[in-house]
């Protein structure tokens, strides 16, 4: 990670953007069939908990629920017979022939451990596209949260992760990417999303420095 100056004014910063109250916790596709250890890309689940990655975002969650920030889990699945699928890329023909298919209602569209999802925690699931908010219940759900900041964690750096960033910029709201809590393939590519991309869209951060601004506010009603 880059060095931020001075400790301070760099928690004053993030303080300032991670105000509990307007603040929402997203993690992308971190479910069993993608990061789990049977999942459909082995070497992004490896990766996802080899580097810490997915272990960090338990954490975040975890923080989150105690200190009042509202979770969002992103779920990609489909049906079994693909209906309303996009086929307009070899990814989305590629993972119709994985020996694992996140299918709507199986182990494979469920959160991965070790997060722990809690009663209050929303879950977005779809059935087609890229990105956790295009043509989703997300954006809509932000607003009436009165999100301002959303912390964007799970995978992958490839392609999710950077379209929920700049999705999420594009409708407006400030974007901190904790960049020990994303996760690619190769191991080299994150590192590289991060520097030469993210880091011009949003604010990058650790995770521990996401979990020093979280603290404990009146919970929402």
């Amino acid at each position: 990670m880059p060095s931020y100056g001075s400790e301070s004014k760099r928690h004053r910063e993030l303080s300032g953007l991670l105000d509990p109250a307007t603040t929402v916790l997203l993690t992308v596709e971190c479910q069993l069939g993608v990061v789990g250890p049977d999942g459909a890309l082995p070497e992004l689940a490896r990766q996802a908990r080899e580097s810490g990655a997915l272990a960090r975002v338990a954490r975040l969650v975890a923080a989150a629920h105690e200190s009042g920030v509202q979770v969002l889990h992103a779920i990609a699945e489909r049906r079994p017979d693909g209906r309303g699928a996009n086929h307009n890329a070899r990814l989305f023909r590629a993972a119709e022939r994985l020996p694992v298919r996140q299918l709507t209602g199986s182990t494979a569209v469920r959160v991965a451990p070790p997060i722990e999802v809690a009663e209050e925690d929303l879950i977005v699931r779809r059935l087609h596209g890229l990105s956790p908010l295009a043509g989703t219940d997300v954006d809509a759900l932000l607003r009436n949260l009165g999100c301002r900041t959303l912390i964007v964690t799970g995978v992958s750096a490839n392609v999710a992760v950077p379209n929920a960033v700049f999705d999420a910029v594009n409708l407006g709201y400030t974007v901190v990417v904790p960049g020990d809590a994303i996760a690619g393939v190769p191991a080299d590519y994150t590192p590289a999303m991060i520097r030469h991309t993210l880091a011009l869209v949003a604010t990058v951060a650790t995770t521990d420095e996401v979990l020093a601004c979280f603290r404990r506010p009146e919970r929402r009603i």
